[in-house]
């Protein structure tokens, strides 16, 4: 943890969107030091009109971004979650984020371990579901559910050469399927798979 005459370089503290609003609040820390940078997560819910502290993270970031957070519903289960900048990839079109989902049944926030794997991501209201885009020589929107405390990808869309529409079963096995050429088409996201649908 930082020590005691180091002060954050940014600060985020936010009690009114958070989980149960007013009764929960987050901080959340960007420190930088000669040789590192790092954030650290604090979240807290009130007992007896006081702050009671649940959780406290610490990870390393970029030297590049700050932390932008970003505080909306990622399970549809009304109650906001948060996310904040950890990364960034492909000079700077994927956005790496480090996603926290507050859990309703213990009061808490809980890290998705893997979330970092899947840039700017989305919670997509159609299919109940996390939506990733990653970009690299074309695109791939992949598409996620939430299983204990990791993302699952259950189906991907990745434009190429072609388009290709991905399903995944529940041991992780592939069923691909060429939907077209590619055309000229660049970098579409895409909101279903089936059938393709993209953001407008």
């Amino acid at each position: 943890m930082p020590s005691v005459n180091l002060m954050p370089e940014e600060i985020f503290i936010d009690s009114v969107s958070i989980g149960r609003k007013r009764e929960n609040r987050i901080d959340i820390l960007k420190y930088k030091t000669s040789d590192s940078v790092y954030v650290v997560i604090n979240f807290y819910s009130k007992s007896n009109s006081k702050w009671k502290l649940l959780n406290k993270y610490k990870f390393e970031k970029d030297y590049l971004s700050g932390i932008d957070p970003v505080i909306t519903d990622f399970n549809g289960d009304g109650l906001n979650d948060v996310t904040y900048v950890s990364d960034v990839a492909a000079r700077g079109s994927n956005e790496i984020r480090r996603l926290f989902i507050y859990r309703r049944e213990s009061h808490d926030l809980m890290l998705v371990k893997n979330s970092e794997l899947y840039p700017n991501m989305l919670y997509n209201k159609e299919l109940k579901c996390i939506d990733a885009l990653l970009l690299h020589g074309g695109c791939t929107t992949v598409f996620l559910k939430l299983v204990n405390d990791s993302l699952k990808a259950t189906a991907s869309v990745e434009l190429s050469d072609s388009v290709y529409v991905k399903t995944y079963d529940e041991g992780g096995r592939e069923k691909s399927k060429v939907v077209r050429a590619a055309g000229d088409d660049e970098f579409i996201r895409y909101k279903n798979f089936n059938p393709l649908e993209e953001y407008q």
